[in-house]
């Protein structure tokens, strides 16, 4: 099969376009015909292998976690997933045995597994996965704006749903409106719960996407000052939710921009992984700081219904075939796009 991998960390210059052995699904598993995989931060730093993602490449690596496709092979013990059938793909893998699994709180399963971090991914004609890993997509849904939904959509779900509780009438205040997550959370917050959205981004055009998207106020961090603008919108009270997926960089300025009783997400850290914290504050005015990483199976079915529906989208700001995966490499770092960057296998 075709496919992109690494034999060494470095720069995109070490993502290699060629031939490697198909997959063949264990007896849990199918074996999915890929036709849309997501670009993630987290494949620029396995491949550089940065923040923890350096790996024994004896063999061969292939990225890439946000699948879609459809089911070619099929294991002896799978169930409920035909061959033929379209799907979108979960790709953190948990072992479904721990006292978390078992529990149904997947998220915290204590042995995780990356599809395209720990395990070859979606970067190729051809991919196995656990079979229930996978979403059924209804035929309206193409393969390019699944592939924009995993990553992005099941973190923002779980953070502003389930761990944050956002109500209607509160105000979120979602950093880099023009990342993946960020164009996710916008739509969440506001398409889903219905609550007030204050966006940053770097430049109008930027604000002006996320404005469209559903952002109620959008800050143009690059001219305009996040805390005090925040001040402004909520006539000093501040925001009930901060949505970061950013890191160090804006941690000042946004947990200074949160109300009493507000509760700050973190689900990414690509600027720095430490900030100094106001423990005195986070008591005083009855604050919770908390981390996501991804969600629940179900979640993501969810999202694919609502995405369906209408009621929210993948952003795919632009694809790339399988071959030019070092340019969407270059594309993802140069951080001028909106949205998602997607790879596609005809």
């Amino acid at each position: 099969m075709k496919a992109v991998y690494i034999k060494e960390h470095g720069g995109v210059d070490v993502l290699e376009y060629g031939d490697l052995p198909e997959p063949n699904p264990s007896p849990v598993q199918v074996k999915i015909r890929v036709r849309a995989c997501g670009i993630n931060r987290l494949d620029v730093f396995t491949r550089a292998g940065v923040r923890g993602m350096r790996m024994d490449l004896t063999n061969p690596h292939i990225l890439g976690g946000d699948v879609a496709g459809e089911v070619v092979g099929i294991g002896s013990e799978v169930k409920h997933v035909k061959l033929g059938d379209r799907v979108v793909v979960n790709p953190r893998i948990t072992c479904g045995q721990c006292r978390y699994c078992i529990s149904g709180a997947q998220e915290l399963c204590v042995s995780p597994i990356g599809l395209g971090s720990t395990v070859n991914g979606g970067y190729a004609e051809y991919v196995c996965v656990p079979s229930v890993n996978t979403v059924s997509l209804p035929e309206g849904l193409s393969y390019e704006e699944a592939a924009a939904l995993p990553t992005v959509f099941m973190p923002s779900w779980n953070m502003l749903i389930r761990r944050a509780n956002l109500q209607p009438w509160e105000t979120v205040l979602v950093l880099s409106a023009s990342s993946g997550v960020g164009s996710a959370a916008i739509q969440v917050a506001k398409n889903v719960i219905g609550s007030t959205v204050i966006a940053t981004t770097s430049s109008q055009e930027k604000a002006d996407k996320a404005t469209a998207l559903g952002a109620d106020r959008v800050i143009v961090y690059s001219k305009e000052d996040i805390k005090s603008r925040v001040k402004e919108f909520t006539n000093g009270r501040g925001v009930d939710v901060v949505v970061d997926h950013v890191g160090s960089d804006f941690w000042p300025a946004a947990s200074a921009s949160l109300a009493p009783g507000g509760r700050y997400g973190i689900c990414g850290v690509t600027s720095g992984y430490t900030a100094e914290l106001q423990m005195g504050m986070l008591f005083i005015r009855n604050q919770t700081v908390f981390g996501v990483f991804m969600g629940r199976q179900e979640e993501l079915r969810q999202i694919v219904e609502l995405v369906s529906r209408g009621t929210m989208r993948g952003v795919v700001d632009q694809t790339f075939p399988l071959q030019q995966a070092s340019e969407a490499h270059k594309a993802m770092e140069s951080l001028g796009f909106f949205g998602k960057l997607i790879l596609t296998i005809p």
